[in-house]
């Protein structure tokens, strides 16, 4: 059975993985023992409670919400979850 080898930079890493097999080194693989961050967990558990939407935008709106969201320093998904609430907000 092979070795993985020893990766200077991620990006070497991730061409051996394009051309190469899991499986080929299942051995060399061990359980982790860590325990999960709680804050980390809780944010895994809270996201099982979201549900996908499919939105229709154009080009034009989804580059100006990447480009307020990138001067805000947040994603634009994140950035358009907030509008949405705000909006959900100001209707009640």
């Amino acid at each position: 059975m092979p070795k993985i080898p020893d990766f200077k930079t991620a990006e070497e890493e991730a061409e051996f993985w394009e051309t190469h097999s899991v499986s080929d080194y299942w051995d060399e693989f061990r359980p982790v023992k860590e325990k999960l961050d709680p804050k980390l967990k809780a944010k895994i558990k809270s996201r099982a409670n979201l549900k996908r939407v499919t939105l229709r935008l154009s080009q034009e709106q989804i580059a100006a919400a990447k480009r307020i969201a990138t001067e805000k320093g947040i994603p634009y998904q994140t950035l358009m979850r907030m509008w949405i609430v705000e909006g959900i907000k100001a209707q009640r």
